[in-house]
């Protein structure tokens, strides 16, 4: 895109993002909904720089427990073939005769030595079967240990688990008109105190002024509160010294608008900080329109009943 007619001149840059400051292009938005950076590295070797250690914590569980499982279904075939390589004759103890059957024999040994079962019908004789049995089971528990610990890491690892609006808008405020977008923190007792928000905003500048991007900080009516038990609303109030002044819906547009969440916050649970991304481009940015309230008093006037599915939910609101 060329880029929006021109940058209000009293807005303030913000260098030290991390996306670099004289970029003009890139490829899609700055960072991913999940608050992943859209990045991807290519060159000097894939395994230099994939982590299994963020993968396995970060899969579906789904995903985690078919990994485990098909490790653990390679590792035990892998030795059944070792054993078939050293012959029928380095163990004892078969039941069935013929080759099929002592080999699905010497797969479950696999798996009793694996596992570290060791039910003991049957047993390698000579020196290599042994030692190549010891090696199994010592793979078995490092295993075990290794899945354990990917699996405690899963469960204990601090989460902010906040669910963001779908859209940001921009609405009605005091006067002016706001950028606007609200979260809510998803899990029941997880309170989060002393919450921080900061926000940044990526556009491209006009050609005249050399059809780069740079990035801003915007500032909030609000920018912290001691603790999330309901929603948060953020209200960026678009002002004189805002760099979104004066734009319309076109012009968010022909700036390749993207807006960058980070919010910080001490969760109780977890005795510890977390943190989470997201980030909202022109595409999801409604014009004309305010959410609508998500919580109302109980019936019995005693409690106040947070409306999880309403977090979305806007209405109209002309802009002045």
């Amino acid at each position: 895109m060329a880029g929006f007619r021109s940058l209000n001149p009293f807005a303030r840059a913000n260098n030290d993002t991390g996306f670099g400051n004289n970029s003009t292009v890139h490829g899609g938005r700055f960072v991913n909904r999940d608050g992943t950076f859209n990045i991807r590295r290519e060159g000097g070797g894939r395994w230099r720089w994939f982590s299994m250690y963020y993968t396995m914590l970060n899969v579906p569980t789904w995903q985690f427990l078919l990994i485990v499982f098909c490790f653990f279904l390679a590792m035990n075939l892998l030795f059944t073939l070792i054993y078939l390589a050293i012959g029928f004759d380095s163990f004892m103890g078969y039941v069935p005769t013929d080759a099929w059957g002592k080999a699905k024999e010497l797969f479950y040994f696999s798996l009793h030595t694996f596992t570290t079962v060791g039910y003991g019908r049957v047993n390698p004789m000579g020196d290599l079967a042994s030692f190549v049995a010891g090696v199994e089971a010592m793979s078995g528990f490092l295993s075990f240990a290794w899945a354990t610990g990917m699996l405690y890491g899963r469960f204990v690892r601090p989460r902010a688990n906040l669910q963001f609006t779908r859209r940001a808008v921009v609405a009605p405020y005091q006067g002016i008109t706001g950028l606007m977008f609200r979260f809510v923190a998803l899990k029941e007792k997880h309170t989060l105190t002393n919450v921080e928000v900061k926000v940044s905003l990526a556009m491209k500048m006009p050609e005249a002024q050399g059809g780069q991007y740079q990035f801003f900080d915007l500032p909030l009516e609000r920018s912290q509160i001691d603790s999330l038990p309901m929603n948060f609303t953020v209200v960026h109030p678009i002002n004189e010294q805002s760099p979104l002044w004066g734009l319309q819906a076109d012009d968010y547009a022909a700036a390749d608008v993207e807006i960058y969440v980070l919010v910080r916050a001490f969760d109780d649970v977890y005795s510890a900080n977390v943190q989470q991304r997201t980030s909202y481009t022109y595409q999801e940015v409604d014009h004309g329109r305010r959410f609508v309230p998500m919580f109302h008093e109980s019936e019995d006037g005693m409690t106040t009943i947070l409306e999880m599915d309403k977090l979305d939910q806007q209405k109209e609101a002309p802009l002045l």
